[in-house]
């Protein structure tokens, strides 16, 4: 097992760091090598390069396996699943987990839902990276097929239009299949026997179809720039799916923070939720969010 772990404080690789990267000594080339972690792809890919003479290499995915992407031998073929126990990355960190998973067994999976245009995804993106330094274990699923990933809100918001990036989303948008929502809710289960926190973002309608969504989270927080759509997610994930409130954020186009109530559960106006003039988190919501690390399911 090859685990990888960014050890910079801000967690940040650099393309050049690659010249003097070298692997640890004493890896046995006449069986296979598992790499895990949290990297870029190019950093994958460099990894696979280099451990070219090992009998086959594979690629850690916290909700499938080990997945089998090159190979010298016959022990193993491309695209097998290897099922794996989950690396621990720090060693302290990772016994804190394991604990973690014997007394509660399966994590908390917070839901992000809202209507459309209210600034989900920039929420979901935002929440994951201010965990992230805190929590490392956390993870952030996409449970939707509209083409914006973590990549797409990370790009330079300088050097690259919005009508670019509007045109990047049309090209590797997807649709809805029958197996879509089931197959990720099987991940979400999976990661959550692995992790500390899952986000999922799941997508602006209302629809039956994520009922497997539902039944495979614990919390869910409403963003949304329409009041009159917040009482429809709460009967959909409260009533419908027995889910727990954490909070409701009614988004603005305006630099805002205003906190309404923070009982049952928080409830506030917040703004700019917009890709590149997100100024960060409010404390009051990311003190919700982490009130949930050790929900009992």
């Amino acid at each position: 097992m090859l685990s990888i772990e960014l050890t910079t404080s801000d967690r940040v690789i650099e393309p050049q760091d690659l010249k003097n990267l070298e692997l640890p000594s004493g890896i046995d080339t006449t069986g296979g090598v598992v790499i895990s972690g949290r990297a870029p792809m190019w950093l994958y890919s460099y990894l696979t390069h280099a451990l070219h003479p090992t009998a086959w290499v594979a690629c850690y995915d916290p909700r499938l396996g080990a997945v089998v992407s090159a190979t010298n031998s016959h022990q193993v073929y491309i695209g097998q699943v290897i099922p794996v126990s989950p690396p621990n990355g720090r060693q302290n960190h990772g016994l804190a987990q394991e604990k973690r998973n014997v007394e509660t067994g399966l994590c908390p999976a917070l839901m992000v839902v809202g209507p459309p245009d209210s600034g989900k995804s920039v929420l979901s993106h935002a929440l994951f990276q201010a965990l992230l330094f805190e929590h490392p274990d956390i993870y952030l699923q996409r449970a939707h097929w509209d083409g914006e990933g973590n990549y797409v809100l990370e790009l330079d918001t300088e050097t690259t239009t919005d009508e670019e990036i509007e045109a990047f989303k049309l090209r590797n948008k997807g649709k809805l299949t029958e197996r879509f929502f089931p197959y990720h809710a099987q991940a979400i289960l999976e990661l959550r026997r692995q992790k500390s926190l899952v986000i999922v973002d799941v997508g602006g309608m209302v629809q039956p179809e994520k009922l497997p969504i539902l039944e495979a989270c614990t919390h869910y927080l409403i963003i949304s720039s329409k009041p009159e759509a917040i009482g429809v997610w709460h009967e959909f994930c409260r009533d419908r799916g027995n889910l727990i409130p954490v909070a409701v954020i009614h988004s603005s186009l305006s630099e805002i923070e205003q906190v309404h109530q923070s009982e049952p559960h928080l409830e506030i106006t917040s703004g700019l939720w917009v890709r590149g003039k997100t100024k960060g988190v409010p404390e009051s919501l990311l003190k919700s969010v982490k009130s949930i690390f050790n929900f009992k399911s």
